[in-house]
């Protein structure tokens, strides 16, 4: 009768693991960054029917297990947390992540950023990076975009409809030194930037010195870079 028992238990823990095993279809990658480009490290992301957890790796990646339609919530001292929904037929997913703003978060947030050379300080971040979050700051005061950023961040002017940072950079001109136009992960021309609505925008995040690197030679005069409550 013992060995009866044993037996139905074994059985009944084989068939759990094995319910679980397959219940947890689908085998998700995906990558973590601030201002769409650089890696986080560390960010911890949790799958919401499993409640596991699992850090970014040195560029920003992680690899977890969780059935279809799950979701995801990810998470960094300094940063906005952020809630994700796996998509059905999806095995690869891309999360940008916002900044808070004030000196001690950025102060939180300097373990996590990574732009592929070392780690970014909490100065170069200060120095560097801008940030406006919808969460903070009432942007519907504004009639439009630029009317937005004008005044907003330190080093950056703006003139009619062009966004320069940091003053001149070349002798091409004004249009010569505009800053590179990121919206939703997208590089845009004027006209489009123009358009958008102070209602529809999440956050605006200014990237100026080498942080603008990680876009190469476009984005030698800075990067502004707005993510729209849609594309959130």
């Amino acid at each position: 009768m013992k060995f009866n028992i044993q037996k139905t238990t074994l059985f009944l823990v084989l068939l759990f693991v094995t319910f679980f095993t397959f219940g947890q279809d689908k085998n998700l990658v995906g990558k973590v960054t601030v201002f769409d480009s650089i890696p986080l490290i560390g960010v911890d992301v949790t799958v919401k029917s499993t409640k596991q957890t699992v850090k970014t790796d040195s560029l920003g990646r992680f690899q977890v297990f969780c059935n279809p339609e799950d979701k995801l919530e990810i998470r960094a001292a300094g940063f906005y947390s952020k809630k994700v929904t796996v998509e059905s037929g999806i095995r690869m997913m891309f999360v940008n992540l916002s900044l808070k703003s004030g000196s001690n978060n950025l102060n939180k947030a300097e373990r996590y950023a990574n732009v592929g050379y070392g780690t970014v300080n909490t100065k170069r971040l200060a120095n560097a990076i801008g940030t406006l979050n919808s969460g903070d700051f009432d942007f519907s005061m504004y009639t439009d975009i630029y009317d937005l950023i004008k005044g907003r961040f330190s080093g950056v002017t703006v003139q009619g409809n062009e966004i320069v940072i940091r003053g001149v950079k070349t002798f091409q001109g004004v249009e010569g030194n505009s800053a590179l136009l990121v919206v939703d992960g997208i590089i845009v021309d004027k006209q489009d930037f123009a358009i958008i609505s102070p209602l529809d925008i999440q956050s605006i995040d200014v990237l100026k010195d080498g942080s603008s690197s990680v876009y190469g030679s476009r984005g030698a005069n800075g990067v502004v870079i707005v993510e729209t409550k849609k594309g959130k």
